[in-house]
């Protein structure tokens, strides 16, 4: 794997040290490493073990060196050929994610702190995976800065236990003897901040001197505000402490320098987000005294690995007080705390869990379908999803549909979560739209593929903040994705028209199986339904969609069409049932007026999923160009399918046998959805064609009578295709 670490500069801190260790591991694990920051002394050490650096101003914030950076950057990405993108801090985050974006590369983000609520700072939790250091990070992220729970990675930060000086004698063997005044060297490791809490130190120090009045005190860490220094040094005037304390500035031996320590200090008096130095006192055997804040409860426990105390002076120099005097206990922590870094804080835990989530943001993508038309349409991309899910099988495959489709994928095997397009009135349309953008923003994810292509999914495409966006360049809007193919000049059947955009991603599919599903609650329920309706399991069960769409009316068969079909199917004994919505009500109670024999009313009184169950019962269906005749293709019924104003080679996906009726007229395909002419086109369909072919499907012709239709032969032309 190529990975590019990026942070703002490369000198002494736990953000460096973690980065260094970090790209000498993948070094050395035989990775392509390379890191990108302004420089610093520690640019040397990465260069000599085998890692690339490259130096950019990356830790300024003007708005033009940013935009320079970012250029940069990505030429890097390119040159390099990287896999996977880290930053470490909010400015090379910005830098990183742009340049992600205009690279396609995955996008990785690590919280070392605890970040101010605003804009800014949100940036952290842009990555694909936030990886953070502490549980308290990852808390705060989640609820101040709203990233999903599941994005976020917990890998504390670690060290290399090898590299740290052990001072302390076996375990079995702890010195009795209480230390001697000159003996004492107490430190604080970190930067001159106010965080840090170098003011409470130096209080408790000043009650520990009384007691240890030749103590050492090392203050260790650079000052980024000399003002700030200033002030500590006033304060240790102040407090009459100048004869104990030594300010040692950035060193780059701290193993070294912690093992001189007696006690390491860690006062922090804000949410500190891990404190990597306290691990490295483990692993040289200086016991540590802490306040219980931020990250450090993650690493110690009280009295077991060390000492925890509130912000009060008086406890900090009390619990440094009993480690000086009580070198068994010093060495009880010491060795419980070196324990506890070489199983959960070792460098090679750490990295290897970091490299993990490089793989997994590599590998597992978070993919978004958007299919927002009617349920016809959502069944015929089905192919599609399920070609998506063989070519990423570890990605999380999400779909965006409208309220009535939602049910359709519920029990798909291809499908991890299901998002509602949800129509609504012309004044509150935008206030929904804005929130279903941010709430798809959320969910960062690496891929949308839209099988919609319309304005509305291709602008909800773009605000997702998908690296890649995959539709057709159809003129509506399509500037809003980043890979666009051509509409199609010939006549493509609907499949065909989806794969297309499938290409652009690299896939090509070969299985054009129509799919859906119904659990095992929908069939019961729906094999009570025929119960109640005294269906034999030995009868013959034919289903018929009278209805149509709404929004296209002109696909309606003739009601008394439907009427007649049914009486001279009753005739032979073939028991009907009729399907269709609420919405189909009264067209169903209009054809039952019309009926002598009265079919199975279905009409509204199943789900979409149930109607599935319900299909699949049946030994053939008729209906014409809508939901319910996907669904029996779905289901590989025999299909009598009925089409007049829209064409069959673009909307429909045939199972194994099919039979479908359309008669070449002038006019048709007209996609009109009023017709001017009084619906010739499925008018001119005859009752006897559709029976006959209904007929031609059943297994056991010879059972049944010869027709006794009163149905006039059409001389029609007959487009018989599939």
């Amino acid at each position: 794997m190529r990975v590019l670490q990026i942070l703002p500069e490369l000198r002494l801190g736990g953000v460096e040290r973690g980065t260094v260790d970090l790209a000498k591991f993948l070094r050395e694990k035989g990775h392509h490493s390379v890191v990108v920051s302004a420089g610093g002394p520690l640019a040397e050490e990465l260069v000599s073990s085998g890692v690339v650096h490259y130096p950019l101003p990356v830790h300024r914030k003007s708005p033009w060196t940013i935009w320079q950076s970012t250029q940069a950057l990505a030429k890097i990405i390119r040159n390099e050929k990287i896999d996977v993108l880290h930053a470490r801090s909010r400015v090379p985050a910005l830098i990183a994610y742009w340049a992600s974006r205009k690279t396609q590369v995955p996008f990785v983000t690590t919280c070392h702190g605890f970040y101010r609520r605003h804009f800014f700072s949100r940036i952290m939790g842009w990555g694909q995976r936030v990886i953070v250091a502490s549980h308290v990070i990852g808390k705060r992220m989640r609820d101040d800065f709203g990233v999903p729970y599941e994005r976020i990675r917990f890998i504390p930060r670690g060290v290399d236990p090898k590299e740290f000086q052990w001072k302390r004698a076996e375990k079995d063997r702890a010195e009795q003897r209480p230390l001697r005044s000159g003996q004492a060297i107490i430190g604080i490791i970190g930067r001159l901040t106010p965080i840090k809490g170098h003011p409470l130190f130096l209080k408790a120090m000043a009650r520990v001197t009384r007691v240890f009045p030749n103590v050492k005190i090392h203050i260790i860490g650079d000052a980024p505000k000399p003002q700030y220094k200033e002030e500590l040094l006033m304060l240790v005037k102040r407090l009459g402490l100048t004869p104990f304390v030594e300010f040692l500035g950035t060193r780059y031996d701290i193993p070294q320098a912690l093992s001189r320590l007696s006690v390491l200090a860690a006062p922090s008096v804000g949410e500190e987000a891990f404190g990597r130095v306290v691990i490295e006192a483990g692993a040289c055997g200086t016991p540590v005294v802490a306040t219980r804040i931020g990250g450090f409860v993650d690493i110690l426990e009280d009295e077991k690995t060390g000492l925890l105390v509130p912000d009060d002076p008086r406890l900090l120099a009390d619990a440094v007080l009993r480690i000086l005097k009580d070198p068994a206990l010093a060495n009880r922590l010491a060795w419980a705390l070196r324990d506890k870094v070489e199983k959960e804080f070792g460098l090679e835990r750490m990295c290897g869990k970091t490299l993990e989530v490089y793989e997994e943001a590599v590998t597992r993508k978070k993919i978004l379908i958007i299919k927002l038309s009617a349920l016809g349409d959502v069944i015929l991309s089905v192919p599609s999803i399920r070609a998506l899910r063989c070519h990423f099988p570890d990605a999380r495959i999400s779909v965006l549909v409208g309220r009535k489709s939602r049910r359709l994928l519920r029990n798909s095997p291809y499908v991890d979560d299901i998002f509602v397009y949800e129509d609504a009135p012309r004044q509150k349309r935008l206030e929904r739209f804005v929130k279903l953008a941010r709430l798809l923003a959320k969910e960062n994810f690496d891929i949308v593929v839209d099988l919609q292509n319309n304005r509305t999914s291709h602008l909800l495409a773009f605000l997702s903040g998908a690296r890649t966006r995959a539709g057709h360049a159809n003129g509506k809007w399509s500037f809003l994705l980043n890979r666009r193919t051509k509409e199609a000049v010939s006549l493509l059947s609907p499949l065909d028209h989806q794969f297309q955009v499938l290409r652009l991603l690299g896939i090509e599919v070969g299985d054009k199986r129509l799919e859906l599903w119904s659990d095992k609650i929908e069939d019961q329920k729906v094999g009570g339904f025929l119960e109640s309706q005294w269906v034999a399991p030995s009868q013959t069960l034919v289903g018929l969609n009278p209805g149509s769409s709404a929004r296209w009316p002109t696909k309606q068969w003739p009601v008394e069409n439907f009427a007649k079909l049914c009486d001279e199917l009753a005739k032979r004994n073939i028991r009907v049932v009729i399907t269709g919505s609420t919405e189909d009500r009264s067209l169903a109670d209009e054809l039952l007026r019309m009926t002598r024999n009265k079919p199975i009313d279905a009409v509204g009184k199943t789900s979409v999923t149930e109607l599935v169950a319900l299909v699949k019962r049946c030994k053939v269906f008729v209906s014409s160009d809508s939901a319910p005749m996907h669904i029996a293709a779905s289901a590989d019924r025999p299909l009598v399918a009925l089409f007049g104003p829209t064409d069959p080679r673009r909307h429909l996906v045939p199972p194994s046998r099919c039979r479908v009726l359309w008669k070449e007229i002038p006019c048709s395909p007209c996609y009109l959805r009023s017709c001017p002419v009084g619906l010739i086109c499925m008018k001119k369909i005859t009752v006897q064609e559709v029976l006959d072919a209904t007929l031609s499907f059943l297994d056991d012709l010879s059972k049944i009578p010869a027709a006794q239709s009163q149905e006039a032969d059409s001389r029609e032309t007959l487009s018989v295709l599939f």
